[in-house]
């Protein structure tokens, strides 16, 4: 009895090995889309707080200068003018100038 037991819990694993393998793999679909959402092109002129954040080397603090300056001076008129919020420095801008936009 026991051999039957032992049987049936191994043919019960190789059944759902595949499964679980497959349920582990990353999709497609959605591994597509998140490193798309990464890149995705932010307005600097309507971004908020947290949609700025998505930009490298953007956490809350600059986000919020960003937005201050921006209340402060008016709409950026071409995405080089982020430079000139203070903490804005090179390594910041050629790391996400791809992603930079305005509108």
């Amino acid at each position: 009895m026991s051999h039957l037991v032992a049987l049936t819990v191994v043919l019960t694993a190789a059944l759902l090995l595949p499964l679980t393998a497959a349920a582990d793999a990353p999709r497609g679909d959605k591994g597509s889309a998140a490193a798309s959402a990464g890149s995705a092109r932010i307005n600097i002129n309507t971004a908020g707080v947290k949609e700025l954040m998505t930009l490298g080397g953007v956490g809350r603090s600059l986000a919020e200068k960003i937005v201050k300056h921006r209340d402060a001076h008016g709409p950026f008129k071409k995405p080089e003018d982020l430079r000139r919020v203070e903490g804005v420095g090179d390594a910041l801008w050629e790391k996400n100038r791809t992603r930079i936009g305005v509108k």
